[in-house]
Formats: C-alpha cells, sequence, structure tokens
C-alpha cells in the first residue's frame, strides 16, 4: 500500500486530505501542494482506478504539476488537485458530486476545483451549489478551449524556431487522446493545413477525426511509432515511459496532457536521442489562466492577453535551454525550483476561510 506520508515528501506537498461517503460512492483525495501565492487550484479528475494507491499517487503527482504551472504562469495561486475514483457500478452522479462539493468546502478555501478529465461543466454546477470554490460550469466557460489555444500557439511557435517552416500542410502532428481538448486542438491544426494522425479508445471520436479533418486514424498502440514532426499528447499522463521511449519517431514532444513523464529521467533518453521535449506544465496552461483569472472576475480580453503569453514562454525555453546546451525539461524544472522558493517566503494562508482575493459576491451563499 502506498505511503500517503512518502508521497507527501515526495511530491514536495503540504497536505493530502481523503473523503469517503458509502451511501454516495464517494471516494476521493485531495491533494495540496502550496498556498504560499494564494489557493491550491485545480481540476477534479473523474476517473476509473485499478487499485487506490494509484489513485492517490496521481492527485500527488498532478497537484505538483499544477504548482508548477501556476509558478510559471505568474499566477497568484499554490498548486492542487483532487482525484475522484470513479465507481464501477451504479451511482447517481448527483448525489456524488454534491457530496465533493462538501469535501471542497470543508477545506474553507484552501483549494478551488475546477474541471477535468472525467467531468463536465454539468458537475461543477453540481458541486458549486455546496461550495464557492470552484472555478468551472456552464457560467464560466469551457476552459479546454483556453487549454487547445494555448497548445496550438505554442505549437504554431515550435514550428517556426524548430522546424523551419511555418505550420501547414508539410507538417505532421500525430494527437494521442481526442476528447475535452485534443479535438479541438485537432480542429486548429487542420484549419492550419496540417497533416494528422490521431489515435482514440471511443471509435465515435476517431469517426468525426476522419469524416471531419480528413484524420489518419491509427490504434492507440500504434500512435507512438508513427513518422511525424510533433508528437501531441492529449490524454492521461505517463505515457512517455520505457515501452514506448524507445518508439517515438518525431522531432518534438508537445501536448495538453498531464504529467507525460512516467519518470523524470525519460526527458533525459529523449534529449540525448535528440527529440525537444516541452514540459506540460509550460505548454498547457491555458485551462488554468481561464479558471483562475474568471473565477476572480477578469475579463475574457484579460485571459486572452495571458494566453498569448505562453508561446512566448516556450520560445523562450527553447532558446535558454539550448544556449545552456541542457533539456528544455531541466531548464524549466530549475526556473519552477526558483519560483517555488522565492514563493516559500511568504507565509501560507491561514487552514479556514482565507483566500487572497475575494470572489465574486454571488457566490457566498452555498447549500450545504
Amino acid at each position: 500500500m502506498t505511503d500517503p506520508f512518502g508521497l507527501i515528501h515526495q511530491y514536495g506537498l503540504s497536505e493530502m486530505h481523503f473523503r469517503a461517503d458509502p451511501p454516495s460512492g464517494l471516494q476521493a483525495i485531495i491533494a495540496i501542494h502550496n498556498t504560499y501565492n494564494g489557493p491550491a487550484l485545480g481540476g477534479c479528475r473523474f476517473i476509473e482506478y485499478p487499485r487506490a494507491e494509484d489513485a492517490i499517487r496521481d492527485a500527488a503527482r498532478l497537484a505538483q504539476g499544477m504548482a508548477c504551472k501556476a509558478a510559471l504562469a505568474g499566477l497568484p495561486l499554490g498548486g492542487g488537485k483532487s482525484v475522484v475514483i470513479k465507481p464501477s457500478g451504479d451511482f447517481d452522479r448527483e448525489k456524488l458530486f454534491a457530496q465533493f462539493g462538501r469535501f471542497v468546502e470543508d477545506l474553507g478555501g484552501r483549494y478551488i476545483t475546477a474541471l477535468d478529465s472525467g467531468t463536465s461543466l454539468q458537475d461543477m454546477d453540481i458541486i458549486a451549489r455546496h461550495t464557492s470554490y470552484v472555478s468551472s460550469g456552464t457560467r464560466f466557460g469551457d476552459c479546454s478551449e483556453s487549454t487547445a489555444a494555448g497548445v496550438f500557439q505554442s505549437l504554431q511557435t515550435i514550428c517556426r524556431k524548430v522546424l523551419g517552416p511555418k505550420l501547414g500542410p508539410k507538417t505532421t502532428f500525430a494527437i494521442q487522446g481526442l476528447g475535452h481538448v485534443g479535438m479541438l486542438l485537432a480542429k486548429l491544426l487542420r484549419r492550419a493545413d496540417a497533416r494528422l494522425v490521431v489515435c482514440d479508445p471511443d471509435p465515435a471520436l476517431v469517426s468525426e477525426a476522419r469524416r471531419e479533418l480528413g484524420a489518419q486514424v491509427v490504434s492507440p498502440d500504434d500512435i507512438y511509432h508513427q513518422d511525424c514532426d510533433i508528437f501531441v499528447p492529449c490524454a492521461l499522463g505517463g505515457i512517455v515511459n520505457d515501452a514506448t521511449v524507445p518508439q517515438f519517431r518525431c522531432s518534438v514532444i508537445a501536448g495538453a496532457a498531464n504529467n507525460q513523464l512516467a519518470d523524470d529521467r525519460h526527458a533525459k533518453v529523449l534529449h540525448e536521442r535528440g527529440i525537444i521535449f516541452i514540459p506540460d506544465f509550460v505548454i498547457n496552461a491555458g485551462g488554468l489562466i481561464h479558471a483562475s483569472l474568471r473565477y476572480f472576475g477578469h475579463s475574457e480580453n484579460e485571459i486572452f492577453e495571458r494566453i498569448r503569453e505562453i508561446p512566448l514562454r516556450v520560445s523562450t525555453l527553447i532558446d535558454t535551454a539550448a544556449e545552456n546546451h541542457i533539456s528544455p525539461w531541466e531548464y524549466s524544472l530549475g526556473l519552477t525550483q526558483q519560483k517555488l522558493g522565492e514563493a516559500a517566503t511568504i507565509t501560507p494562508l491561514p487552514h479556514q476561510d482565507s483566500t487572497p482575493l475575494s470572489p465574486p459576491s454571488n457566490r457566498s451563499v452555498v447549500n450545504r
């Protein structure tokens, strides 16, 4: 069984919270990396896990990634993530997410939840009836569009800096996953006249990509060894691992999925193979920017301008790493640790009822 305290130390977390509610089927973990700059904002992942320890580790790794993402994006946030283990049998979705909303509320604002894999805007609306600490929902819009926009703009920058020509018909992208972000990104790339190779376990999604985008469809197992310019992970994490690293036939790996590396050492192996790996917490920050700025009442224009900063950071990352003869991963990790170290000198938030900025007043009443 996974030792939660070992994970807390391994991933630099400050807190890990657990909640079980047998009547609703809720089994949830909330991992908080830090609250130095503000509350820990991160999505709620709702998928099946073969073992509870896999869910616990996923929450820990994802919280660390959110902390890195917030630090590099210059957002007034810490880093956090929640994982709800999807029940294997029948369950009442509304009751389950109502209980999860109460769980979030009990943390008093130290963690703000949002959309993630397996959850919908409607789920967020259920949660919002029980806590004010939720930054996604039908009235906030879909942050997946902002994630896709930031990744797309970054891919345009990568094409210019690494591949030479602008993104176009001679550029091939292998997209792994056509979910929330993957399909949006595929459509943006196709509008730019790129060639697409895609995979997804959902037959309806790959059929849509073939029919509407003219994409070549391959199996999930075959996606790794496709000849392409850029491999674009847009599904779950851990896809860069001992089994897949030798298979990649691309110049760059850059995509929307979180925690793409199964282990940090795989970034070094990719670098030795001459494959540029752009860290996910650099390129996929658009969703976090959208969720946090909307939550704190900023305008669409402000969100748009902050997303435009993402490809600029990617450009600087590629140049600086090359100048220092290190991998982009190594440079990003060093910069993140520096920023988190500076943030650690700030007094953390009190345990209850405190956020650095006041959410809009219409969130002050919740149904307990």
